[in-house]
């Protein structure tokens, strides 16, 4: 049994560190959406996101290029798959924490 219960240590282990090191990933896309406020006739862009309860907008220009454009909506594309994997992570981490503090026979 101490091989298995071993192996699930190194396992928890190891899922822990790659959780740590998608949510470093995480930390590097900026989160938001682009919204276009029209003020006065004149049209500029916006990133907005959540501060706590605030929702805060910062200025990104009078027009965006299409590269800040495909660059925000794959940054948006990652942040999605990294939340993905971080909440797999999370449940294989609580399943293995639950099978290391089990009953042993």
């Amino acid at each position: 049994m101490g091989v298995i219960k071993d192996l699930l240590k190194e396992e928890l282990e190891n899922s822990i560190r790659l959780r740590e090191d998608y949510k470093e990933a995480l930390k590097k896309h900026p989160g938001g959406s682009i919204i276009k406020k029209e003020i006065k006739g004149h049209t500029y862009c916006y990133v907005a996101f959540r501060d706590g309860k605030k929702i805060r907008f910062v200025y990104r220009g009078k027009k965006l290029s299409a590269e800040d454009l495909r660059k925000h909506k794959e940054s948006k594309r990652l942040r999605i798959k990294y939340k993905s994997l971080i909440n797999k992570l999370n449940k294989r981490i609580q399943y293995l924490k639950k099978a290391l503090h089990g009953k042993e026979d």
